[in-house]
């Protein structure tokens, strides 16, 4: 299961499932040089990391590499909520407090994702039948 992302991967990989394309370390540094300082190594190592780590893939371009996304960051979120849904203790207890915690539009994405998950498969899992 992944690791949540550091600030500085978290900010590249933000880059990376926004534009949705192969990207250069130096477009990564342009768009984050916008709000902070940093160095063209220290995106680079970063990317590099991400690669290493199985976030991110490359294919060299000339003298550089371009990098894209392995997952999306929707498979990113899920896989955090997962890891740490399974590290409970009592998920059915986790999940009440963790959709108490949800607004109005956050439950209804969850029954819509549940509509959508019984549309594929009607068996369903047993317990969201009927709601």
């Amino acid at each position: 299961m992944p690791r949540p992302l550091g600030d500085l991967e978290d900010a590249v990989m933000t880059r990376v499932w926004e534009w949705n394309r192969p990207v250069t370390v130096r477009e990564v540094l342009e768009d984050l040089a916008r709000d902070r300082t940093i160095a063209y190594t220290t995106v680079m190592t970063v990317m590099d990391n991400l690669r290493q780590k199985g976030w991110l893939r490359r294919e060299a371009d000339g003298r550089a590499y371009r990098y894209e996304a392995v997952s999306t960051r929707a498979a990113y979120s899920a896989a955090l909520m997962n890891e740490a849904w399974a590290a409970s203790d009592n998920p059915a207890e986790a999940l009440v407090h963790f959709f108490g915690m949800m607004s109005p539009e956050q439950r209804e994405a969850v029954r819509d994702a549940l509509r959508i998950i019984q549309s594929v498969d009607p068996s369903g899992p047993p317990e969201a039948e009927g709601r």
